[in-house]
């Protein structure tokens, strides 16, 4: 048994994975300030003895390190993921990823850990010129300071690895859906549409093209590279063999909530400043390890819309 540490456990995806670690019989301590997560999506894990839960910030190294104590693997999935609003607060990015991520390491250092798995993002490769972008495509400039922020996350973790022998796995993710899901485009479609049901504000021209990953699949894919052999420092690529339009998602969010909006675009092509409006990533070396996705986007984005249209509550937590 291992006893595992999750930052950003009462998140949407850390919240997942927790259960999936307890259900396998693993023990988890884990670790959130509850500035997005929610305690709700935690009930199932406090039913279990051999979950801790922390309350306690990325930011504070002492109660971090005093609470990594005695665990063996950490998932560093704590994160500040507002990507639309960057440049708002140009600090957050740096202070809620970066440093967050120094942190983490410096205790796992002082605990003697080696083990880190970390949540990155398909948008540090920026505009990418190959599409589907493979791991080992070169980067282009940074588009975003959250892409930045993460490039940079990488960076300390592999440094960390050759200097300090950690073995560190990162996954760039596509944007993902699911039960949990509080943060991003289909969240603020459903919630607007339950208020205004006439009418859609769109960012956009509607044909910006995204590539989402069902979140069951993510935790799978995240285990599966945990468990692989391999290099010290190791980068997977994790999303689907696919991709969809804005048009796409709001037609099939439509059709599940039965409704017929006037859609009103704001035009261009990408929503705000730094949206890049083409990710698609190439998944094979995921895909070598056996993972296969078990639901397409559509499926994926009907589950999401279901879950939320059953947990109302979020759309005013979220407020």
């Amino acid at each position: 048994m291992t006893r595992h540490f999750i930052t950003g456990a009462a998140g949407f995806i850390g919240s997942a994975l927790v259960d999936r670690l307890l259900a396998e019989g693993e023990t988890v301590v884990g670790y959130d300030n509850f500035s997005t997560g929610h305690e709700r999506f935690l009930a199932g894990a406090h039913k279990e003895a051999r979950f801790t839960l922390v309350n306690g910030d990325l930011l504070d190294p002492f109660t971090l390190a005093a609470a990594m104590r005695g665990c063996a693997k950490v998932w560093h999935l704590a994160a500040n993921a507002d990507v639309r609003f960057g440049l708002d607060h140009p600090r957050r990015d740096l202070e809620q990823n970066t440093i967050a991520t120094s942190n983490v390491l410096e205790a796992m250092r002082l605990n003697a850990l080696k083990e880190i798995m970390f949540s990155s993002t398909g948008s540090v490769y920026g505009e990418a010129a190959l599409r589907p972008t493979p791991e080992n495509a070169p980067f282009p400039e940074q588009t975003s300071l959250y892409g930045a922020s993460k490039l940079a996350c990488e960076a300390l973790i592999s440094a960390y690895c050759r200097g300090f022998g950690f073995r560190g796995t990162v996954f760039r993710f596509v944007s993902i859906l699911g039960e949990r899901y509080t943060h991003g485009h289909v969240f603020d479609f459903v919630r607007r549409l339950l208020r205004e049901p006439g009418r859609l504000p769109v960012l956009g021209d509607g044909r910006q093209r995204k590539s989402y990953l069902y979140i069951g699949d993510a935790v799978e894919a995240m285990l599966k590279a945990e468990a692989a052999p391999g290099d010290s420092f190791r980068v997977f690529n994790l999303g689907p063999d696919a991709y969809c339009s804005v048009n796409d998602s709001i037609e099939w969010i439509c059709r599940r909530l039965d409704v017929r909006p006037r859609l009103e675009y704001s035009g261009g092509d990408r929503g705000w400043i730094g949206d890049n409006p083409f990710i698609w990533l190439d998944s094979a070396k995921i895909k070598a390890l056996g993972w296969e996705p078990a639901l397409d986007i559509e499926q994926g984005m009907e589950r999401t819309v279901d879950w939320l249209l059953a947990n109302e509550w979020v759309f005013e937590a979220r407020r």
